[in-house]
């Protein structure tokens, strides 16, 4: 690559960012969003009765997804490297792929119950994993 920056890691940062404000509007708009996203009816019953619970839960899974995406940046060249990078990336990329295949069983043991959400959320986790994958692999000598 003759370009220190990688278009790989910028998009898998984007993606995360993309996935970090999801999390952030089903804070702000509440128990539809929760709903529609799939996070499950106790999660918007809570949302909707004004429990703490979801908020905190979702705020803290969209920090890490910031962060997720502050480390492609960090690996993609356009922001300054970050302590532990390598190690950064090869947990964020892990994670992602893991939660891909890791639904499989699940829907498998549901015996077709399972829901859309599983499918959907699995599948994305599947392009942003990949898509760390390959950016990691291209920078992996210069981290």
């Amino acid at each position: 690559m003759t370009d220190a920056r990688n278009a790989f890691l910028v998009i898998g940062a984007a993606m995360s960012a993309a996935a970090a404000l999801l999390h952030v509007g089903c804070i702000i708009f509440g128990a539809g969003w929760y709903r529609f996203f799939g996070a499950g009816e106790r999660m918007a019953q809570m949302a909707s009765a004004g429990s703490w619970y979801p908020a905190v839960i979702t705020a803290c899974i969209a920090t890490v997804l910031c962060i997720w995406s502050v480390y492609a940046l960090s690996g993609a060249g356009i922001i300054t490297k970050l302590p532990l990078l390598r190690v950064a990336l090869c947990a964020v990329t892990g994670i992602y792929l893991l939660r891909a295949i890791a639904a499989l069983p699940l829907v498998l043991l549901a015996l077709g119950r399972s829901t859309p959400f599983w499918w959907w959320s699995s599948a994305i986790c599947l392009v942003i994993g990949l898509t760390h994958l390959i950016g990691l692999r291209q920078v992996w000598d210069r981290l």
